[in-house]
């Protein structure tokens, strides 16, 4: 008894956890720390705070350790339930590579799943750095095979954004037509209206593709302005007005008292507001609700959409912002979209310098969406306004359209010759250059994709002849990625558009380039 009494007294179980010999972890099945031990954290340079509950296993290895990971531990993990002496490289918090073996085993307690990892630094440096090697030259494929498919990717969104724009093009003109033509048969103004709110959310589903992959490369810059919130949300309501009647749904819209105003892009906000709105009709069963309400705090604006939905699962909460995720219950749906407008709007609202989130308390409860923006430190000022109305016969100049698409040059052409222009048509690059050298135009609207000569060669062409030395160049092209707005600008364009061009927009331009020359 009394050599019982004057033993010392041993470590408790907390105190050999966190100073045991190895480095201990506790881990949900899909990687998230939840719990690690002082000598892991020691030996990574991180603090318990800064690891547990918000990094991955998978976040702390280098690239090839990751590779690893993903193609042989998770699937050992799931076929056998443990893993034994894998060699992994990780990252340690100042950079420095750092070789551990694994040993791993996973367990459930009342239905989750969680993994027991024991962590040893690793000493056989000449087999782990061949293992390394490996993994590494395993990754360097990974790589060139993931940036090959990154690229045809990219190409083949640029490529389809091109095919749809071409036809859009003609569309948008003969809808400007209608416009000035001053119509005042109601029928024809109804149909004159379906077009233009049709033909915008069918340029809106381009422009998305484009802007999500804009945004994943980090090449979309904002075009910031002072911004009243008002009227981005009531067009936001007036282009899912249709959608929303033809399932018969009720539109809450809650009053705010005063003008917001915002530092933003004033496309790009409406295109946020535009998402979330088409997301709760696309996801609400006929005859449902949505609720839009705006409020304020000192620093930022809440614009919130919800509706009585189809819910969501809790665990699908994490992953309806990522790119083509949509709900199972909406794909048989006819208004089932392309599953990128709620990535559209996370990319956009943190461009912005805000947030989104998603809450739902289950499946057929509903689902709730809030948009966080910054409120300017300093209150901004209202723009002057803006008149966009066009009056036939008030503009003059010679300009020459150049499109292989006979739609799309005579309808552009309708509608300059409406304002005031005088217009002349070409159908390819050859009886462009005839056309600009008998014309003698003061502006030139060419196409790229043109059969013969591309719009390329016929803008350098023209820059050689008098005609065309002095005329100023307008790349009018489906192709909108940043290195065509570059070529066109090689081949000696002055401006580059994109595919339905904004007639506003064009008739501005052309109204400020010929003042200027």
């Amino acid at each position: 008894m009394r050599d019982a009494m004057s033993m010392p007294s041993l470590p408790d179980a907390h105190t050999l956890f966190q100073h045991a010999a190895c480095g201990l972890l506790l881990c949900a099945s899909d990687g998230t720390i939840l719990q690690a031990n002082a000598t892991f954290c020691g030996w990574l340079g991180y603090g318990a705070g800064e690891l547990l509950g918000k990094k991955k296993l998978q976040d702390l290895l280098t690239i090839g350790g990751r590779v690893f990971h993903q193609t042989h531990w998770l699937p050992l993990m799931q076929v056998q339930g443990s893993v034994s002496e894998v060699l992994l490289d990780m990252r340690q918090r100042q950079g420095q590579a750092i070789p551990m073996l694994f040993n791993a085993v996973r367990r459930e307690h009342e239905g989750v799943r969680y993994d027991e990892i024991a962590v040893f630094v690793a000493s056989d440096r000449r087999k782990y750095e061949q293992q390394l090697q490996l993994a590494r030259n395993e990754a360097g494929i990974l790589n060139e095979q993931l940036a090959a498919a990154d690229r045809r990717k990219d190409e083949f969104l640029a490529t389809l954004a091109h095919e749809l724009r071409n036809p859009l093009a003609p569309l948008r003109n003969v809808l400007e037509v209608l416009r000035l033509a001053q119509l005042d048969d109601p029928q024809l103004c109804w149909a004159r209206d379906v077009l233009g709110r049709q033909l915008g959310h069918m340029t809106h589903l381009v422009d998305d593709l484009m802007e999500v992959s804009r945004i994943t490369r980090g090449r979309l810059e904002l075009r910031r302005a002072s911004v009243e919130l008002a009227p981005v949300v009531e067009a936001a309501l007036h282009s899912v007005a249709s959608l929303a009647a033809q399932s018969g749904h009720k539109v809450h819209v809650e009053q705010w008292p005063h003008a917001i105003w915002l530092d933003a892009d004033a496309t790009r906000l409406g295109q946020m507001v535009s998402n979330l709105l088409t997301n709760a009709v696309k996801y609400t069963p006929v005859n449902g609700s949505i609720w839009l309400d705006v409020a304020c705090t000192a620093q930022d604006v809440h614009l919130t959409v919800r509706d009585s939905g189809i819910g969501i699962a809790p665990e699908h909460l994490d992953t309806v912002f990522d790119m083509f995720s949509q709900l199972e219950p909406a794909l048989s749906r006819a208004q089932g979209g392309l599953g990128i407008g709620l990535s559209l709007v996370r990319g956009l609202a943190e461009l912005h310098g805000g947030s989104i989130s998603a809450r739902s308390d289950g499946v057929g409860q509903g689902s709730t969406f809030e948009l966080r923006l910054p409120l300017p430190a300093v209150p901004l000022a209202a723009p002057a306004p803006v008149d966009r109305r066009l009056l036939a016969g008030t503009r003059e100049g010679k300009v020459l359209v150049i499109d292989d698409s006979a739609d799309a040059a005579e309808s552009l052409a309708l509608a300059l010759d409406i304002l005031g222009y005088e217009v002349r048509t070409a159908y390819d690059g050859p009886a462009g250059i005839a056309a600009a050298q008998a014309f003698t135009p003061r502006v030139i609207l060419l196409d790229i994709g043109l059969p013969h000569m591309n719009g390329y060669d016929v803008a350098r062409r023209l820059r050689g002849e008098p005609c065309g030395q002095h005329a100023i160049l307008v790349a009018v092209t489906g192709w909108g990625q940043d290195k065509d707005r570059k070529m066109a600008s090689d081949a000696g364009f002055d401006l580059h558009l994109t595919k339905p061009v904004d007639f506003y927009e064009l008739d501005a331009v052309l109204q400020k380039m010929l003042q200027a020359s």
